[in-house]
């Protein structure tokens, strides 16, 4: 496959990822205001963007809405909603004969919808002090996003321009999961007491309903809400399709695919960065992690999500002719 078609589809498919995790982090947490005190709404809003990875230029400064109407409409800030549908919309435009009708209309459909001028007026100030009308607008991006991806899967070939896209989608996921569990850390695993009276479940449903958890979680342990079940759900749990442990089995799946494929003799280092991840998360216990630095665990994660995004881009799109011939 030619390098720019791979680069295209990965990052069509990390910026829709992006957009989907940035709205439901806004919309779990504009919901979950009905029920919280000054102080708990200030520590959330800091921590969603903490989870965020605190994106430039995009700071709280005490209104909700100010915050959210920037991490969706602003696109000098390019981790903004709108700003990733954009970038993944202009990726799919580029590889427009290597994805499927369904596909280009279902994401130039998004599009259209989140650039349309009426849009902006309507989210001023005035407006999103109803909150109906944020949460409904969100609730629509992430469906949108949903439909992509199941059109993504039933209406194109899964050869090899389909696994970049599954690995672009899960790479993307598992960073933004080892980012929410460690912005969640201090508040539920490392210094619970600092949390006020009363909020703890909410915290802790808050924290499953931003990875879509909630019922799932639900199904394995009933509605018995713990720290420690909720951390090890979230990262080892090798069914949900948000945990970090299927997040990176997926990625390691469509990687492997990729390499039967090309042929490429020089994928052995790929191989093992990706391995050495899974193996991370397959033979860990979540009782050791606990007991062990947590933070250093997560971030150790995020650091091989980065230098296995960077392998990728070394084998397969920014590689020299020598060793494109070399094969």
């Amino acid at each position: 496959m030619l390098s720019r078609v791979a680069d295209s589809l990965y990052w069509m498919s990390r910026y829709l990822e992006r957009a989907e995790h940035t709205t439901r982090l806004l919309d779990v947490n504009l919901n979950l205001m009905l029920d919280e005190s000054s102080t708990s709404a200030e520590r959330r809003w800091h921590r969603a963007l903490q989870a965020l990875g605190h994106p430039k230029g995009v700071e709280f400064t005490g209104d909700p809405y100010a915050l959210m109407r920037s991490l969706t409409f602003n696109t000098e800030n390019k981790a903004a909603i709108v700003s990733c549908i954009i970038s993944a919309r202009e990726n799919s435009r580029h590889v427009r004969e290597q994805i499927s009708t369904e596909q280009w209309h279902r994401l130039n459909s998004l599009y259209l919808q989140v650039t349309r001028p009426e849009m902006q007026s309507d989210m001023h100030a005035e407006a999103l002090q109803e909150m109906a009308q944020p949460t409904e607008f969100l609730q629509s991006v992430m469906e949108a996003v949903h439909q992509f991806q199941g059109v993504t899967d039933s209406t194109m070939s899964h050869g090899e321009g389909w696994q970049f896209i599954q690995v672009g989608r899960y790479i993307e996921r598992a960073s933004a999961t080892a980012m929410l569990l460690e912005a969640y850390h201090e508040d539920l695993w490392g210094y619970p007491e600092r949390m006020s009276e009363g909020n703890e479940y909410l915290e802790w449903m808050g924290l499953l309903r931003s990875a879509t958890a909630f019922e799932a979680y639900c199904k394995v342990y009933t509605a018995d809400l713990t720290p420690d079940r909720i951390f090890e759900f979230l990262l080892l749990d090798e069914e949900f399709p948000h945990s970090l442990r299927f997040s990176i089995d997926s990625m390691q799946n469509a990687l492997e695919a990729i390499h039967r494929e090309s042929g490429k003799n020089r994928a052995e280092p790929l191989r093992r960065l990706s391995g050495r991840l899974q193996a991370l998360l397959s033979y860990s216990g979540v009782d050791d992690i606990l007991k062990d630095d947590v933070v250093a665990y997560l971030r150790n994660i995020q650091t091989q999500c980065r230098a296995i995004h960077e392998m990728i881009y070394e084998l397969y799109v920014d590689y020299p002719i020598q060793a494109a011939l070399a094969g």
